[in-house]
């Protein structure tokens, strides 16, 4: 394994199935301590783009390195961990045991599996749940073990896919916890999700994946100004006739949903002149806000859909 390549490179991917592009001409790059967020609508390529990675999927073209091997390969698959959105646990055994039957897949035994097992039980925080049955940990304790599971060989380049999903506000702070821990140790880091604050919170740069190809990447503050420049939003609520309501919003190149416009403003002043006008034309001012874009704006903007759409 070449210690001085990029932790995980993928170049120009494409995957088809059949007549259907999943995968087109796809590029990323994760360092070690950095955390990149992929992000897309159900269906744009994610998952393929996984799967690629811990190489369950091959390519028409392009190629997948961690750390210069070739995905699939037994280099890359020592090097690499996944934790797929759905759990992989036996319910039956402990969360020891279980942890010690994921181990022995990997090649571990005696002091070095102890060791592993120690080590992913404590980063978990399930030291104290280690003899408890599997089946009767809550949903979050069981995202977690499900997580160690994927640690145990200590990989240096891990993959997340919806690690958060069904799982309860305290189990879900703890995961950001577990993560930015990895992040501080040097991991690099994909992760998957459909929940616009945790990407803000964890992730380095974020690449925005729909229909196949990345049609964004950057650090939130750059796919900000990309999309949006030194823009704010303004969101106005007002009562009055809806038709006078939409001539208003017109006039200033706003939009109106449910009698709340919304404008676009280079500067904040520019509200006053807004507002002015809206009383002249006879619309009462219930409530204004002035709003930066956020990632979540972005989104909108380059895809036209919602997340979890």
């Amino acid at each position: 394994m070449n210690e001085t390549a990029m932790p995980l490179e993928v170049t120009r991917l494409v995957k088809r199935f059949g007549a259907t592009t999943a995968v087109d001409d796809v590029s990323l790059t994760v360092k070690a301590g950095e955390c990149l967020g992929l992000l897309g609508p159900n269906g744009a390529g994610k998952s393929t783009v996984i799967r690629s990675i811990v190489g369950q999927v091959v390519p028409q073209s392009g190629s997948v390195a961690v750390f210069g091997a070739p995905a699939g390969s037994t280099e890359a698959r020592l090097a690499l961990g996944w934790v797929p959105q759905e759990l992989a646990i036996y319910p039956r055994i402990t969360c020891k045991e279980n942890l010690g039957s994921f181990g022995r897949y990997y090649g571990l035994k005696g002091h070095e599996l102890r060791e592993a097992i120690a080590w992913c039980l404590k980063w978990a925080a399930l030291e104290d749940r280690q003899d408890e049955v599997a089946k009767k940990l809550s949903g979050g304790m069981k995202r977690r073990l499900n997580m160690a599971a994927g640690m145990l060989h200590r990989p240096r380049v891990m993959l997340f896919d919806e690690p958060t999903v069904g799982v309860d506000p305290q189990s879900r702070n703890r995961i950001f916890e577990m993560i930015e821990a990895l992040k501080g140790g040097g991991m690099a880091i994909i992760y998957t999700t459909h929940y616009m604050e945790e990407a803000e919170r964890l992730c380095d740069r974020i690449a925005i994946i729909d229909h196949g190809r990345v049609i964004a990447a950057g650090t939130k503050d750059e796919l900000v100004r990309a999309s949006f420049g030194t823009c704010s939003h303004v969101l106005a609520r007002v009562t009055g006739e809806a038709q006078a309501i939409e001539a208003w919003a017109a006039r200033y190149g706003g939009r109106v949903l449910d009698s709340t416009a919304e404008f676009t403003v280079e500067q904040a002043t520019e509200i006053a002149r807004l507002l002015d006008d809206a009383s002249k034309a006879g619309l009462e001012l219930v409530d204004v806000s002035l709003r930066r874009p956020n990632l979540e704006s972005v989104f909108l903007h380059l895809t036209g859909r919602e997340l979890r759409d």
